[in-house]
């Protein structure tokens, strides 16, 4: 509608369109936004029914409408005529003008205010912007006009008549020391609910005396803890938290505010500066035991005097659980273990959180946000440059994922290790990620400690009300350099000078608190005195146990046990859960080609044939009714990369979803399932940490192609594998990586075998490359009730899911147990000669070729359990062919990669002094052909030579004990 047809319109419809145009001018038409900025009296002069609105208007803000005449009362007055429109010329323009300046101006403190707040403790200007001068704007906001502008017009959440009144609270709340950006936010309500809990000032009431005198305190502490290890143990890292002590505030305000919605559980994930500190004082960690991991760097009496013994890691990355009291109740408070790998911890933090708020032994896991806070304390360096952030931030909004809103604090040098700003990023701060994900973003200064706690207390107000992640951009700078034997002045000189010069937060509060009558200086030093007395003391305890003998010095990684568990689940209770995984709803339509395939599910446990998807329904299902809750997560998981497991089915009509294993009857646990976002890195992070909080839950995570495991490689190299030596940490998470060479060319052939088992030591991990369902089956249930928990790498396969040799039976489910070796079932080992050790698919391979039948004189085993190694059942199985003459190990991966050069050494040992020979593709850089032909032609060579059959290009090498 034009612009012009204003005038038949009702007058409320314009008065909405102009609140609309306050609250966000881009939302209504450019033409209504010319008319109210522009005040143009030629326009006005065709639009009579604007000019009685902004009558109106300014009549509501100075009060002087006209009265309006009543007719004598002794008479009734007929209906009194319409009132013809005021003049034109009666409108004020520069009024109307200045109403849509204010409004701009209003929004622009709202959107830019943070350019202009006062962040830096160092003292920086601020770069300010033009928008936010009155001045600058058209019309002039002059004082004078100011004062004319109702206040009721622009919306604002705090008191005052007229702009003039606002005007000062708006800059003091969007410019001060504390600074938002929440205009990003696309949901409505939320930015509403922001605005108004910001220009309330509600949460930004001010610090009682009690309340300063305990800040006080805590800044002390902080203080004198830092002061004392760098006097103390002179030269050593501590990564000291010094030009961000209010952070330990900040936490402590977030534990109570946790406690008081309800939370019993706050999960912090951090890298390595302040973390002493807040092991200190959130945590609650004696000083003895954290001043002993510094004198361990002096004495190695220091750490053996301890039952615990020595650490696997050092100080600053290592995790740690505290009780903490609260005035509505005590609460868990832990660290999670951190490699440095700055923001590794992320993921599973997130992971550690949702564990900890699912009620697992619920048949629907009921999943509650209030019961645990995760706290992400991130570098300004990392936070927009490690990728790994972008993905923990995309799995907020997520079903499966989700966490209730996550608490993320920068600890903001303004610097990386030596990389300024200007070299680390190409946004203006370093929060600018968390606006693609709808985050509202805090900024504050980190000496002003008032400000500070401000900070949390919206966030997680915010965070309570909407159940989504806040930001809080902690400002400050860093002390020292890197750590404290790094020189900061080497890379940024004039930085270094200003701290030089700038007092700490600790001592600029103590002069204000003095200023203003709450502490005496006398009262200030005697609580820096008492926190050097406190640690002196507890140094002094320390040192006395120096020497003690030590009942077992506790550092080697405890072993696996070999625990006997029973995997097999009688037949009728098979049958049972098999009918209740088929079933459906009524009138719920499935797919038409699914019917097909749920109908041979039925008939196989009569026929055989039980196929890869149906054991692992079974085998998930028959724990579930055994109290053992599973999460099994992954990309495309639902279905099945292949299309081989369909646990949700899909109505072919309505679109409706049912999942037939949600609903056993006669469920004690409950199953988690979700398709995961297309990452590794965070998803399998999020699933570690996951796996680690609850211990006794089968939690397993599939790639789509085993290939693009590597994008977690950091997860895998410093938690999964690593996690038990380094810090106690058990997981029996499960990872299940579809490989195989079928001719899909080099990037959908590997899950790198290799890496795996190069990374193998100490009993750490399991790894499985499984041939038959019924194996798989009885794996899956070993890895979730064997007490001793590692992880699990299992290759799984892809050409063999439906393959019918590689099915199995009913009674194969029903009795037996998984076995490392298979031995060849068709062997007479009276002729057999020769001995082909394969595992995985290719056993398949040779088991099918034309050339197996006639080589009667070859057997043909398989190693499924590849570590721990099975050196008991391999020597066995050596042992019971008498007339060996040779052992082969043939792969179809390359020869530096696969099994081989990981296991060579132990299949030296079973074969004795029989010749032990490779068969397989040669040293390649690729893992695989990229052309479907050639890949036909290599796995053809490799069967034949491992049959010995004629006229075969050779591809091996030859391998004695001399070698």
């Amino acid at each position: 509608m034009s612009v012009h047809d204003v005038d038949g319109m009702n007058v409320g419809y314009a008065r909405g369109l102009f609140e609309e145009y306050l609250e966000n001018p881009e939302a209504v038409p450019a033409e209504w936004r010319a008319v109210f900025e522009s005040g143009d009296p030629e326009l006005l002069q065709t639009l009579p029914g604007l000019a009685r609105l902004l009558e109106t208007l300014r009549a509501d803000g100075d009060g002087a409408a006209p009265p309006a005449t009543a007719p004598p009362a002794e008479e009734q007055a007929p209906p009194p005529e319409p009132a013809p429109a005021p003049a034109p010329e009666a409108v004020d323009h520069e009024l109307l003008g200045a109403v849509g300046a204010a409004a701009s101006l209003i929004k622009a403190h709202r959107t830019h205010g943070h350019l202009a707040a006062h962040l830096d403790p160092l003292g920086s200007e601020p770069v300010g912007d033009p928008a936010l001068e009155p001045e600058l704007l058209v019309p002039k906001l002059t004082p004078e006009l100011q004062a004319r502008i109702p206040a009721s017009v622009l919306r604002v959440g705090m008191e005052g008549e007229t702009l003039a009144d606002v005007l000062p609270r708006i800059r003091e709340t969007y410019c001060g020391t504390i600074a938002y950006e929440i205009e990003h936010i696309s949901d409505h309500q939320e930015r509403v609910w922001l605005r108004q809990a910001i220009e309330s000032g509600r949460y930004r009431s001010p610090l009682t005396e009690d309340e300063k005198k305990r800040m006080l305190a805590r800044l002390t502490e902080v203080e004198g803890f830092e002061h004392y290890l760098r006097r103390a143990f002179l030269g050593q890292k501590q990564f000291s938290i010094e030009g961000l002590d209010v952070m330990v505030q900040m936490l402590d305000e977030s534990v109570s505010l946790a406690a008081e919605a309800g939370a019993h559980e706050i999960v912090i994930g951090m890298a390595h500066r302040g973390r002493l500190n807040v092991l200190a004082h959130i945590i609650g960690r004696p000083y003895e035991e954290l001043l002993r991991e510094f004198e361990g760097e002096r004495t190695i009496e220091a750490v053996t005097a301890t039952a615990e013994g020595a650490s696997g890691d050092v100080k600053y990355h290592l995790g740690a659980v505290g009780r903490r009291p609260t005035p509505s109740g005590e609460l868990s408070v832990s660290l999670a273990a951190n490699p440095s790998h700055l923001e590794a911890v992320d993921p599973v933090v997130e992971g550690i959180a949702r564990a900890e708020q699912t009620d697992r032994a619920a048949r629907a896991g009921p999943h509650d946000p209030s019961v645990a806070l995760p706290v992400l304390i991130h570098g300004d360096a990392s936070f927009p440059a490690q990728g790994v952030v972008a993905e923990t931030l995309n799995l907020q909004g997520l079903i499966g994922y989700t966490t209730g809103g996550t608490l993320h604090l920068i600890a903001n040098n303004q610097v990386g290790f030596t990389t300024d700003p200007a070299d680390g990023r190409s946004t203006r701060y370093s929060s600018d990620l968390a606006k693609g994900f709808d985050v509202p973003i805090i900024h504050v200064n980190a000496d002003d400690p008032q400000a500070a706690i401000w900070s949390i207390r919206l966030a997680l107000a915010f965070r309570r009300r909407f159940g989504h992640d806040v930001v809080v951009d902690l400002v400050g700078y860093r002390r020292h350099g890197h750590n404290e034997g790094d020189e900061a002045a080497f890379t940024q000189p004039l930085m270094a000078q200003q701290i030089a010069e700038q007092p700490s937060v600790g001592d600029q509060f103590v002069e204000a608190l003095i200023a203003d009558g709450t502490i005496t200086r006398e009262e200030a030093e005697r609580l820096a005195a008492e926190q050097q007395t406190r640690l002196r003391a507890a140094h002094e305890t320390l040192k006395t146990t120096f020497g003690a003998p030590s009942a077992d010095a506790g550092d080697r990684t405890p072993e696996a046990a070999d625990a006997r568990v029973v995997t097999a689940v009688p037949a009728e209770r098979l049958r049972e859960l098999n009918a209740q995984l088929v079933s459906t709803p009524e009138g719920f339509t499935v797919n038409p080609k699914l019917v097909k395939q749920l109908q041979r599910r039925v008939e196989a446990l009569d026929a055989g044939g039980i196929d890869w998807g149906q054991a692992e329904a079974l085998a998930l299902a028959a724990l579930i009714v055994e109290g053992i809750s599973v999460r099994f997560t992954g990309q495309d998981t639902e279905r099945g990369t292949f299309s081989h497991r369909h646990l949700v089915l899909h109505d072919a009509v309505t679109g409706a979803q049912y999942a037939p294993i949600r609903h056993l009857s006669d469920a004690q646990a409950s199953f988690e399932l979700h398709n995961s976002p297309l990452s590794e890195y965070a998803a399998l992070g999020f699933e570690y940490g996951y796996s680690v909080a609850a211990p006794d839950a089968l939690v397993l995570w599939e790639a789509q192609f085993g290939d693009f495991v590597n994008g977690a490689q950091i997860v895998i190299d410093q938690f999964l594998v690593s996690g038990l030596p380094k810090w106690r940490q058990t997981s029996r998470l499960t990872l299940l990586l579809p490989h195989g060479y079928e001719g899909n060319g080099p990037e959908h052939s590997s899950a790198r075998l290799e890496r795996f088992l190069q990374l193998a030591a100490q009993e750490n991990i399991r790894i499985v490359n499984a041939t038959t369902s019924a194996q798989y089956f009885h794996l899956l249930r070993r890895q979730a009730l064997d007490p001793s928990a590692r992880p699990l790498v299992v290759m799984t396969p892809k050409g063999l899911l439906r393959l019918k040799d590689a099915a199995s039976t009913l009674s194969d489910l029903a009795s037996g147990s998984f076995a490392p070796v298979l031995d060849d079932p068709t062997a007479d080992r009276e002729q057999v000669r020769r001995l082909v050790v394969v595992s995985g698919k290719i056993y398949y391979d040779l088991a099918g070729h034309e050339a197996r039948a006639p080589a009667t004189s070859i057997a043909v085993a398989r190693i499924e359990q590849l570590y721990p190694f099975p050196v008991g059942a391999t020597e066995a199985l050596v042992a019971s062919y008498p007339r060996l003459e040779e052992i082969v190990w043939a792969q179809e991966e390359p020869q530096n990669m696969g099994a081989w050069r990981a296991i060579r050494h132990r299949l030296e040992d079973a074969v004795g002094d029989l010749p032990l020979r490779y068969v397989g593709r040669p040293w390649r850089a690729s893992t695989s052909e990229g052309y479907p032909t050639a890949h036909q032609r290599m796995q053809d060579r490799i069967v034949r030579e491992a049959l010995e059959v004629p006229d075969t290009v050779p591809v091996s090498d030859t391998v004695t004990q001399s070698s």
